[in-house]
């Protein structure tokens, strides 16, 4: 159980636009507190509907250091499960997908539904009762094909994030895609140091050689390209083909159409689409990125011909996993439309990139000598808008815990 005054002493020393301090990022107490506060109470992005193409697909993956597991029950509804047997609570699926009739726990051959009811259980006794014994729910919700799901008993409001995004995303036609590729990556960093990185490009000039031909790296904020005579040219012609490019955002989440560099129609190497078999031909496929994120830990580029999705997720206070997933059209055929290694080629550098810099910034903060510094207002404001979501949202869960902010210290006085 993490020190939560501890936690709330370390919150009240931060100064905002500063980063954050050190024990925030490398002690397990922070790493405890963050799975309880943070991912034990947001929405996670674990993947896309069509992972899960018919009914008896299931999904299974962790949260920290909780498995959970996504299912398409016999109706064809997404459900999702602690995965955990309800009889001395053996994973049930190892990490990984499949399809099945049944999920069977490979321990004491326990066998459920889809739906999570227990549908077998050998000698039990007379009284034993089924019906007590589902797999325990976990909340989950499709966003324009984009699955999520909630570890927490009253999952924050997602309404908001959900109906602004997925009508921006259906032009993108995520019903007729698949699952092209998918990396994982071991960061030896905390995860809010790969989440300040992946929220800012202050830093891609110098360290994305290849990512910095086709990203607009000069855009401040949430893509303001100021008095931009392309990006108003880009805005006019998308209005004119029914797409927005107004940035939005809420309480966790930013949505935003952008243009891409001159010459660039998708995020690849050379500009030119990865894929020839596209999954909205709106424009000619001529139609930016479509860039979406959410706190705590994802974000996703959706161009006319790919879709990439980034999860960070903890494993340690010193450790991150990263996944990549690559969608791409259903009827788009490997080495004739696409060839994998061309199409993870850009992001495939650029995650490499980002993890020596987390890395080489955790052996830094690690140093007696490290002492928080200021953000860029201008080139950090989504990193500083992800801190203070962090600290507000830490914030929120120490006040639900009865754990309030630190009283003031006062200076000595003598006494007689």
């Amino acid at each position: 159980m993490p020190d939560l005054e501890a936690i709330a002493r370390l919150l009240d020393e931060r100064r905002r636009g500063h980063s954050l301090p050190q024990a925030l990022y490398n002690s397990q107490d922070a790493f405890d507190f963050d799975m309880a506060a943070i991912f034990g109470r947001s929405w996670l992005m674990v993947g896309a509907e069509v992972e899960l193409p018919r009914p008896g697909a299931w999904m299974a993956t962790n949260v920290g250091p909780w498995p959970v597991i996504v299912t398409r029950d016999r109706r064809g509804d997404l459900k999702a499960f602690h995965n955990s047997c309800r009889h001395r609570g053996a994973q049930i699926c190892k990490p990984g997908k499949g399809v099945s009739a049944r999920l069977v726990c490979p321990y004491h051959r326990w066998t459920y539904e889809m739906s999570g009811e227990l549908a077998h259980a050998a000698r039990m006794p007379a009284d034993f009762d089924p019906a007590a014994h589902s797999l325990v729910p976990v909340a989950v919700e499709s966003v324009g094909g984009i699955i999520y799901l909630c570890l927490a008993d009253d999952p924050p409001d997602i309404a908001g994030f959900r109906d602004t995004l997925a009508p921006m995303l259906a032009v993108h036609n995520l019903k007729d895609a698949k699952l092209a590729f998918e990396s994982t990556l071991v960061e030896r960093g905390n995860w809010k140091l790969v989440m300040e990185n992946a929220r800012e490009c202050y830093h891609c000039p110098g360290s994305h050689p290849e990512l910095s031909q086709s990203f607009p790296t000069g855009a401040s904020a949430h893509f303001d390209f100021g008095e931009d005579a392309a990006q108003a040219d880009f805005a006019a012609r998308m209005a004119a083909a029914g797409l927005s490019t107004t940035p939005l955002e809420g309480e966790g989440w930013q949505v935003a159409r952008f243009r891409l560099n001159d010459g660039f129609k998708s995020m690849t190497l050379d500009g030119a689409f990865g894929v020839k078999k596209l999954m909205c031909d709106i424009e000619g496929g001529d139609i930016g990125s479509l860039r979406w994120a959410t706190e705590p830990h994802a974000f996703a580029h959706a161009t006319a011909d790919q879709v990439l999705l980034f999860s960070a997720m903890p494993v340690a206070p010193n450790e991150t996993l990263v996944t990549a997933k690559w969608l791409v059209h259903k009827d788009a055929i490997e080495g004739e439309d696409y060839d994998v290694e061309d199409l993870a080629d850009l992001w495939t550098r650029t995650n490499l990139q980002d993890r020596d810099l987390v890395e080489n910034n955790q052996a830094g903060v690690n140093s007696p000598g490290y002492r928080p510094g200021p953000y860029s207002p201008e080139a950090e404001a989504l990193a500083i808008r992800f801190v203070d979501w962090y600290c507000a949202t830490a914030r929120d869960y120490l006040d639900g815990q009865g754990v309030g902010r630190a009283p003031a210290k006062r200076g000595l006085r003598r006494v007689g």
